[in-house]
């Protein structure tokens, strides 16, 4: 084989709406999901004598129970291929953060194994494949912004696709559970002086139900969403699917760097920070 290599882009909901939780333990969703192709992970494919895998953060597991092994292990049993490859992944999008880096790198994964071994699997079965990796995975198989329903992994792609939004996200050191998020959701109460109704901007609905279960729980991130609020380059902000992200649509003329110096320096010196644009029609 040839080396090559892949990126797995972020995604943010634009919407997230929490419907009933199934009987499978799983919950109903409706969300709207835009990827960020400026923030992604690479993913590295080489030639080898047998299949290896490294992560160049070594806060992540490099063993089975990563995702990208994962997606490994499934397709070779779905595929009945042995992969011989090295896999290496160059970590960009924080993990525990709501952007779906851990699910990005597996249907990414799955991307670059079916270009290895020509199409062995087809789109049909990739993405039963991914839907069994994870709830977010599918989305990643398929390019452009899409609504997604069931618990995820029934995807319709947005026609007309959302225009590109400038954002900028902050993150703590912190991150967020997923399914605790989800645990929470039925009992949440708000937080006085929050606000938890959606707002609008560009033609866009942005609205989370996620946002009471974890404000409640992680009181900072509802601090920093209402600091974005306030702010006059600030057209919108929101919890990022479970968090601990909260990103921000800008104003046009919005200097993005200001804002995240601010940021740091009134709130928290440790936010991790991220500017730039979802993805447009053309993408």
């Amino acid at each position: 084989m040839i080396p090559f290599r892949l990126d797995a882009p972020a995604k943010i909901n634009l919407s997230l709406r929490v419907l009933t939780r199934r009987d499978d333990g799983f919950h109903e969703i409706d969300t709207l999901m835009v990827k960020l192709p400026q923030l992604a992970d690479r993913l590295h494919f080489e030639p080898s004598a047998t299949f290896e895998f490294a992560c160049d953060d070594p806060s992540l597991p490099a063993d089975e129970t990563n995702l990208v092994v994962k997606a490994v292990r499934a397709y070779e049993a779905a595929a009945q291929i042995p992969c011989i490859c090295r896999i290496s992944l160059e970590k960009r999008i924080p993990h525990g953060a709501g952007l779906g880096g851990g699910s990005s790198d597996a249907a990414t994964t799955l991307l670059g194994l079916e270009q290895i071994h020509e199409g062995a699997l087809g789109r049909q079965k990739l993405a039963t494949l991914a839907a069994s990796l994870g709830c977010d995975v599918p989305f990643f198989l398929n390019p452009g912004a899409a609504r997604c329903t069931g618990r995820g992994e029934i995807i319709e792609p947005l026609t007309p696709p959302p225009p590109p939004l400038p954002l900028l996200l902050l993150k703590p050191a912190f991150g967020v559970a997923t399914a605790q998020a989800y645990e929470r959701w039925q009992g949440a109460g708000a937080i006085p002086g929050v606000r938890y109704s959606a707002q609008e901007s560009q033609g866009v609905e942005l609205v989370n139900d996620l946002e009471a279960p974890v404000f409640q729980k992680f009181r900072f991130l509802a601090e920093l969403k209402q600091w974005l609020l306030i702010r006059k380059e600030v057209a919108a902000a929101l919890l990022c699917g479970s968090g601990s992200t909260v990103f921000a649509v800008l104003h046009p003329e919005a200097d993005a760097q200001a804002l995240a110096t601010a940021a740091l320096l009134e709130l928290d010196p440790s936010l991790w920070n991220w500017s730039g644009t979802t993805e447009g029609p053309s993408a």
